[in-house]
Protein backbone atom coordinates (compact mmCIF):
# COMPACT_ATOMS: atom_id res chain seq x y z
CA UNK A 1 0.00 0.00 0.00
CA UNK A 2 2.56 2.36 0.77
CA UNK A 3 4.41 2.03 -2.67
CA UNK A 4 1.13 2.42 -4.46
CA UNK A 5 0.71 5.87 -2.87
CA UNK A 6 3.98 6.60 -3.88
CA UNK A 7 3.49 8.91 -7.43
CA UNK A 8 5.65 10.95 -9.26
CA UNK A 9 5.58 14.67 -9.09
CA UNK A 10 6.01 17.01 -12.02
CA UNK A 11 5.42 20.03 -10.59
CA UNK A 12 4.40 21.92 -7.04
CA UNK A 13 2.75 24.85 -5.81
CA UNK A 14 4.06 27.69 -4.21
CA UNK A 15 1.56 29.20 -1.74
CA UNK A 16 3.03 31.84 -1.62
CA UNK A 17 3.43 34.63 1.68
CA UNK A 18 -0.62 35.37 1.93
CA UNK A 19 -3.57 34.98 -0.11
CA UNK A 20 -5.02 38.72 0.59
CA UNK A 21 -5.34 40.61 -2.82
CA UNK A 22 -4.23 44.05 -0.73
CA UNK A 23 -1.67 42.44 1.14
CA UNK A 24 0.16 40.98 -2.03
CA UNK A 25 0.32 44.20 -4.13
CA UNK A 26 1.80 45.90 -0.96
CA UNK A 27 4.52 42.73 -0.64
CA UNK A 28 4.98 43.32 -4.50
CA UNK A 29 5.64 46.79 -4.23
CA UNK A 30 8.07 46.61 -1.50
CA UNK A 31 10.10 43.45 -2.86
CA UNK A 32 9.76 45.60 -6.36
CA UNK A 33 11.33 48.10 -4.68
CA UNK A 34 14.23 46.29 -2.58
CA UNK A 35 14.91 44.33 -5.62
CA UNK A 36 15.76 47.49 -8.10
CA UNK A 37 17.78 48.73 -4.76
CA UNK A 38 19.78 45.58 -4.42
CA UNK A 39 20.34 45.27 -8.46
CA UNK A 40 21.68 48.69 -8.98
CA UNK A 41 23.38 48.77 -5.56
CA UNK A 42 25.14 45.63 -6.39
CA UNK A 43 25.99 46.49 -9.74
CA UNK A 44 26.97 49.51 -8.73
CA UNK A 45 29.71 48.08 -6.56
CA UNK A 46 30.93 45.75 -9.04
CA UNK A 47 31.41 48.91 -11.38
CA UNK A 48 32.96 51.11 -9.00
CA UNK A 49 35.55 48.91 -8.16
CA UNK A 50 36.32 47.55 -11.71
CA UNK A 51 36.98 51.08 -12.71
CA UNK A 52 38.89 52.57 -9.69
CA UNK A 53 42.32 51.72 -9.62
CA UNK A 54 42.57 52.45 -5.85
CA UNK A 55 39.86 49.56 -5.37
CA UNK A 56 42.22 47.20 -6.82
CA UNK A 57 42.91 45.58 -3.80
CA UNK A 58 42.22 42.37 -2.08
CA UNK A 59 39.59 43.74 0.14
CA UNK A 60 37.23 44.88 -2.76
CA UNK A 61 38.28 41.97 -4.81
CA UNK A 62 36.45 40.02 -2.08
CA UNK A 63 33.55 42.45 -1.97
CA UNK A 64 32.92 42.33 -5.93
CA UNK A 65 32.52 38.76 -5.40
CA UNK A 66 30.23 39.23 -2.75
CA UNK A 67 28.42 42.01 -4.53
CA UNK A 68 27.92 39.37 -7.49
CA UNK A 69 26.60 36.72 -5.27
CA UNK A 70 24.30 38.72 -3.78
CA UNK A 71 22.79 39.93 -7.05
CA UNK A 72 22.43 36.03 -8.44
CA UNK A 73 21.20 35.38 -4.59
CA UNK A 74 18.39 37.50 -4.73
CA UNK A 75 17.47 36.91 -8.49
CA UNK A 76 16.92 33.10 -7.85
CA UNK A 77 14.46 33.76 -5.73
CA UNK A 78 12.60 37.68 -6.28
CA UNK A 79 11.63 37.14 -9.83
CA UNK A 80 9.53 33.95 -9.21
CA UNK A 81 8.29 35.61 -6.38
CA UNK A 82 6.94 38.77 -7.52
CA UNK A 83 5.48 36.80 -10.46
CA UNK A 84 3.69 34.78 -7.61
CA UNK A 85 2.38 37.87 -5.92
CA UNK A 86 0.91 39.52 -9.00
CA UNK A 87 -0.48 36.75 -10.46
CA UNK A 88 -2.46 33.23 -9.43
CA UNK A 89 -0.29 31.27 -11.36
CA UNK A 90 1.56 29.15 -8.27
CA UNK A 91 2.99 26.09 -10.36
CA UNK A 92 6.61 25.36 -10.12
CA UNK A 93 7.82 22.53 -12.29
CA UNK A 94 9.93 19.88 -10.11
CA UNK A 95 12.52 20.77 -12.40
CA UNK A 96 12.78 24.68 -12.08
CA UNK A 97 11.84 24.02 -7.90
CA UNK A 98 15.26 21.89 -7.50
CA UNK A 99 16.71 24.22 -9.83
CA UNK A 100 16.10 27.17 -7.73
CA UNK A 101 16.98 25.11 -4.52
CA UNK A 102 20.51 24.18 -5.84
CA UNK A 103 21.18 27.93 -7.26
CA UNK A 104 20.13 29.43 -3.22
CA UNK A 105 21.89 26.63 -1.19
CA UNK A 106 25.08 27.12 -3.82
CA UNK A 107 25.40 30.95 -3.43
CA UNK A 108 24.39 30.92 0.34
CA UNK A 109 27.00 28.07 0.84
CA UNK A 110 29.86 30.13 -1.13
CA UNK A 111 29.17 33.45 0.51
CA UNK A 112 29.64 31.56 3.59
CA UNK A 113 33.32 30.65 2.94
CA UNK A 114 33.64 33.90 1.23
CA UNK A 115 32.83 35.74 4.42
CA UNK A 116 35.29 33.95 6.16
CA UNK A 117 37.83 34.62 3.60
CA UNK A 118 37.04 38.32 3.87
CA UNK A 119 37.67 38.04 7.34
CA UNK A 120 41.19 36.24 7.24
CA UNK A 121 41.83 39.47 4.74
CA UNK A 122 40.83 41.78 7.73
CA UNK A 123 43.12 39.28 9.54
CA UNK A 124 45.89 40.23 7.74
CA UNK A 125 45.55 43.65 7.15
CA UNK A 126 45.23 44.44 10.70
CA UNK A 127 47.52 41.99 12.42
CA UNK A 128 50.10 41.52 10.50
CA UNK A 129 50.13 44.58 8.38
CA UNK A 130 54.05 44.44 7.26
CA UNK A 131 53.62 40.40 5.45
CA UNK A 132 50.21 41.40 4.02
CA UNK A 133 51.04 42.13 0.61
CA UNK A 134 53.16 38.82 0.62
CA UNK A 135 50.15 37.00 2.65
CA UNK A 136 47.65 38.07 0.04
CA UNK A 137 49.32 38.16 -3.10
CA UNK A 138 46.59 37.84 -6.31
CA UNK A 139 47.38 34.04 -6.49
CA UNK A 140 46.31 34.12 -2.71
CA UNK A 141 43.04 35.76 -3.40
CA UNK A 142 41.86 33.71 -6.81
CA UNK A 143 42.43 30.59 -4.72
CA UNK A 144 40.16 31.57 -1.63
CA UNK A 145 37.48 32.33 -4.21
CA UNK A 146 37.91 29.51 -5.99
CA UNK A 147 37.93 27.43 -2.71
CA UNK A 148 34.99 29.05 -1.74
CA UNK A 149 32.68 28.70 -4.51
CA UNK A 150 34.13 24.97 -5.20
CA UNK A 151 33.03 24.26 -1.37
CA UNK A 152 29.64 25.58 -2.49
CA UNK A 153 29.51 23.38 -5.23
CA UNK A 154 30.38 20.16 -3.10
CA UNK A 155 28.13 21.57 -0.37
CA UNK A 156 25.31 21.87 -2.62
CA UNK A 157 25.10 18.54 -4.27
CA UNK A 158 25.09 16.58 -1.24
CA UNK A 159 22.23 18.62 0.08
CA UNK A 160 20.03 18.71 -2.93
CA UNK A 161 21.01 14.51 -3.93
CA UNK A 162 19.94 13.86 -0.70
CA UNK A 163 16.48 15.88 -1.14
CA UNK A 164 15.90 14.55 -4.75
CA UNK A 165 15.37 10.92 -3.41
CA UNK A 166 12.24 11.88 -1.10
CA UNK A 167 9.00 10.92 -2.72
CA UNK A 168 5.84 13.37 -1.98
CA UNK A 169 3.16 10.68 -2.58
CA UNK A 170 0.29 13.21 -3.63
CA UNK A 171 1.57 15.81 -1.71
CA UNK A 172 2.23 19.08 -4.00
CA UNK A 173 1.70 22.38 -2.05
CA UNK A 174 4.74 23.74 -0.71
CA UNK A 175 4.28 26.16 2.20
CA UNK A 176 6.56 28.72 1.32
CA UNK A 177 7.37 30.95 -1.11
CA UNK A 178 10.29 29.27 -2.87
CA UNK A 179 11.94 25.94 -2.98
CA UNK A 180 13.48 26.01 0.51
CA UNK A 181 15.02 23.08 1.93
CA UNK A 182 13.05 22.87 4.94
CA UNK A 183 9.92 23.06 3.44
CA UNK A 184 10.62 20.04 1.08
CA UNK A 185 11.35 18.07 3.80
CA UNK A 186 8.15 19.38 5.15
CA UNK A 187 6.40 18.09 2.65
CA UNK A 188 7.57 14.28 1.78
CA UNK A 189 5.45 11.34 3.12
CA UNK A 190 8.64 8.91 3.32
CA UNK A 191 10.79 8.98 6.82
CA UNK A 192 13.46 11.75 6.14
CA UNK A 193 15.57 11.01 9.65
CA UNK A 194 18.42 9.69 7.58
CA UNK A 195 18.28 12.63 5.04
CA UNK A 196 17.76 15.34 7.56
CA UNK A 197 20.92 14.25 10.01
CA UNK A 198 22.90 14.46 6.59
CA UNK A 199 21.59 17.31 5.33
CA UNK A 200 22.40 18.57 8.65
CA UNK A 201 25.86 17.47 8.91
CA UNK A 202 26.60 19.29 5.86
CA UNK A 203 25.08 22.78 6.72
CA UNK A 204 25.93 22.24 10.03
CA UNK A 205 29.91 22.02 8.69
CA UNK A 206 29.59 24.89 6.30
CA UNK A 207 27.93 27.35 8.90
CA UNK A 208 30.35 26.22 11.74
CA UNK A 209 33.76 26.02 9.86
CA UNK A 210 33.02 29.34 8.21
CA UNK A 211 31.88 30.85 11.38
CA UNK A 212 34.84 29.79 13.60
CA UNK A 213 37.53 31.26 10.84
CA UNK A 214 35.52 34.53 11.06
CA UNK A 215 35.28 34.09 15.11
CA UNK A 216 39.08 33.33 15.57
CA UNK A 217 39.51 35.98 13.15
CA UNK A 218 38.06 38.78 15.15
CA UNK A 219 39.50 37.50 18.18
CA UNK A 220 42.65 38.15 16.84
CA UNK A 221 41.81 41.03 15.10
CA UNK A 222 40.18 42.59 18.76
CA UNK A 223 43.52 41.59 20.74
CA UNK A 224 45.77 43.48 18.46
CA UNK A 225 43.61 46.88 18.45
CA UNK A 226 43.43 46.66 21.98
CA UNK A 227 46.98 46.78 21.76
CA UNK A 228 47.52 49.98 19.79
CA UNK A 229 47.94 52.82 22.01
CA UNK A 230 46.33 55.87 20.32
CA UNK A 231 42.70 56.44 19.72
CA UNK A 232 42.64 57.54 16.27
CA UNK A 233 44.52 54.02 15.19
CA UNK A 234 42.11 52.11 17.26
CA UNK A 235 39.22 54.05 15.25
CA UNK A 236 41.02 53.33 11.67
CA UNK A 237 41.80 49.91 12.36
CA UNK A 238 37.88 49.16 13.76
CA UNK A 239 36.27 50.77 11.02
CA UNK A 240 38.11 48.52 8.28
CA UNK A 241 36.44 45.74 9.26
CA UNK A 242 33.03 47.40 11.37
CA UNK A 243 30.77 46.91 7.85
CA UNK A 244 32.13 43.48 7.35
CA UNK A 245 31.37 42.22 10.65
CA UNK A 246 27.86 43.75 10.77
CA UNK A 247 27.32 41.87 7.50
CA UNK A 248 28.66 38.67 8.94
CA UNK A 249 26.05 39.04 12.00
CA UNK A 250 22.63 39.81 10.13
CA UNK A 251 23.96 36.64 7.06
CA UNK A 252 24.75 34.29 9.68
CA UNK A 253 22.23 35.27 12.68
CA UNK A 254 18.90 34.06 9.98
CA UNK A 255 20.47 31.46 8.46
CA UNK A 256 21.25 29.87 11.92
CA UNK A 257 17.54 30.14 12.44
CA UNK A 258 16.25 28.80 10.24
CA UNK A 259 18.23 25.25 9.03
CA UNK A 260 20.23 24.57 12.40
CA UNK A 261 16.93 23.08 14.26
CA UNK A 262 14.91 19.41 13.23
CA UNK A 263 12.23 19.85 11.03
CA UNK A 264 10.07 18.85 13.80
CA UNK A 265 10.19 22.42 15.31
CA UNK A 266 9.67 24.24 11.53
CA UNK A 267 7.79 27.01 11.71
CA UNK A 268 5.84 27.98 8.77
CA UNK A 269 5.47 32.15 10.35
CA UNK A 270 9.17 32.42 11.83
CA UNK A 271 10.21 30.77 8.61
CA UNK A 272 9.02 32.39 6.40
CA UNK A 273 10.27 36.45 7.65
CA UNK A 274 13.60 34.82 8.26
CA UNK A 275 13.44 33.80 4.70
CA UNK A 276 12.27 37.16 3.49
CA UNK A 277 15.08 38.39 5.41
CA UNK A 278 18.15 36.76 4.45
CA UNK A 279 16.85 35.93 0.73
CA UNK A 280 15.65 39.08 -0.22
CA UNK A 281 16.18 42.24 1.88
CA UNK A 282 20.53 41.17 2.91
CA UNK A 283 21.11 41.30 -0.51
CA UNK A 284 19.78 44.64 -0.99
CA UNK A 285 21.60 45.57 2.63
CA UNK A 286 25.19 44.14 1.80
CA UNK A 287 25.93 47.18 -0.49
CA UNK A 288 24.88 49.75 1.38
CA UNK A 289 26.80 48.50 4.34
CA UNK A 290 29.83 48.68 2.72
CA UNK A 291 29.55 51.64 0.75
CA UNK A 292 27.89 54.04 3.19
CA UNK A 293 30.93 52.86 5.99
CA UNK A 294 33.48 53.20 3.56
CA UNK A 295 34.83 56.46 2.85
CA UNK A 296 37.13 54.87 0.09
CA UNK A 297 33.63 53.75 -1.85
CA UNK A 298 32.02 56.75 -1.34
CA UNK A 299 34.93 58.43 -3.35
CA UNK A 300 35.16 56.32 -6.14
CA UNK A 301 32.68 57.95 -8.14
CA UNK A 302 34.08 61.18 -7.88
CA UNK A 303 37.58 59.59 -9.18
CA UNK A 304 36.26 57.52 -11.54
CA UNK A 305 34.69 60.65 -13.03
CA UNK A 306 37.97 62.86 -12.83
CA UNK A 307 40.41 59.41 -14.41
CA UNK A 308 37.76 59.91 -17.68
CA UNK A 309 37.45 63.66 -17.85
CA UNK A 310 41.65 63.36 -17.40
CA UNK A 311 41.80 60.40 -20.38
CA UNK A 312 39.77 63.12 -22.60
Amino acid sequence: MGRRNITHVYDFILMGLTDSVEIRLILFTLFLLIYLITVLGNVGMILIIHLDPQLHTPMYFFLSHLSFLDLSYSSVITPKTLDNLLTSKKNISYLNCFSQMYFFVFLGATECFLLSSMAYDRYAAICNPLHYPVVMSTRRCCSLVFGSYLIGFVDTSVNVLCLSRLHFCNSKIIYHFFCDGPAILALSCTDTHDIEIIIFISAGSTLMVSLITISVSYVSILSTILKITSTSGKQKAFSTCASHLLGVTIFYGTMIFTYLKPSTSYSLGKNQVASVFYSIVIPMLNPLIYSLRNKEVKNAPNRVMKNRKGSK
